[in-house]
């Protein structure tokens, strides 16, 4: 009787021990519980501490609520100028709504995954191979809006998706590399005549602007030397006027006329005596032996001056 009385004890706690289990459900951080009632749906669990109905209702459902990376498998696209293009891609989502990712796709992942392959294709078939290149934000952007649209539907938002790799064919790589090279080269090219033209340029314009500095120097350098010439003549004749006025000024003194004789006679004499030193050839006046009438005539013009 005692040992009945003991199994019916143990077996009623270890009922209470799953009910307490079945009943109490604690639910982590950034999670969501789907809760199921006799096969229907009944409530989200959020987290925390949550109290159900044992064996009435079944948590169905356990999601993540964090951002999800999906790596999107790597496949063929044709670009517009059917050209073969490898490409690998990563998405990220989150679960918005836990109702609708249980019961809106059998695999909501599965239907991400695919929806982006395809939506992916499209975009790259309507874009040249070079544009490829030149448009990743563009093919990201309208990636995550056409799966965002359907996502919606499974309780999912598409976050953003990145093309981590275009890998072209071999053959393409190398005329992709020679193009390159070209156009690097064309531009060197382009670089050193510019180089050439801005040099000649440069030139021309140092020689021209040398040309107008030299021109502007002889131009000043004649002027002063008009105006030390013109200078120096005014200063000769300046000097000359005043010499002849005080020589007209002594003449007019007592004895000036009687100096003025004298020093016209010194000159010619002296005049004459030079000849005999030098070998020049000069015509002289016919009189030259009779030195009086010479004098009397030099005498006559300073009295005709006079």
């Amino acid at each position: 009787m005692d040992i009945s009385f003991g199994t019916v004890t143990m077996v009623v706690f270890i009922v209470a021990l799953v009910f307490v289990f079945k009943t109490i459900n604690v639910v982590p951080q950034q999670h969501a519980w789907v809760v199921e009632r006799l096969g229907k749906y009944h409530a989200t669990l959020g987290p925390g501490l949550n109290i159900v109905v044992p064996f009435v209702d079944r948590v169905a459902y356990k999601h993540v609520l964090k951002e999800i990376p999906l790596d999107v498998p790597s496949q063929v696209c044709i670009t517009k100028d059917n050209t073969q293009l490898q490409v690998d891609g990563i998405l990220y989502f989150q679960v918005t709504d836990a109702m609708r990712a249980s019961y809106g796709s059998t695999n909501y992942v599965a239907a991400i995954t695919q929806l982006a392959q395809t939506t992916l294709r499209s975009v790259i078939g309507r874009m040249e191979l070079d544009k490829t290149f030149e448009e990743r934000d563009h093919i990201n952007t309208t990636v995550v809006n056409a799966i965002d649209e359907s996502a919606a539907n499974w309780g999912v938002k598409v976050l953003r998706y990145e093309i981590k790799d275009l890998t072209p064919p071999q053959e393409i790589l190398h005329a992709m590399q020679a193009q390159i090279t070209a156009e690097r080269g064309k531009r060197a090219l382009i670089a050193a005549s510019e180089g050439r033209k801005q040099e000649q340029i440069n030139i021309a314009t140092g020689e021209r602007e040398a040309s107008i500095a030299r021109s502007e120097g002889d131009k000043q350098a004649a002027i002063n030397r008009a105006q030390g010439e013109a200078a120096a003549i005014l200063a000769i004749a300046e000097a000359t006027a005043g010499a002849l006025q005080q020589v007209g000024l002594a003449i007019q003194q007592p004895g000036g006329e009687a100096a003025v004789n004298l020093k016209v006679a010194e000159q010619y004499v002296e005049a004459f005596g030079q000849l005999a030193k030098t070998n020049n050839s000069l015509i002289v006046p016919a009189n030259v032996g009779d030195m009086s009438s010479l004098i009397a005539t030099a005498l006559q013009v300073v009295k005709t001056q006079k």
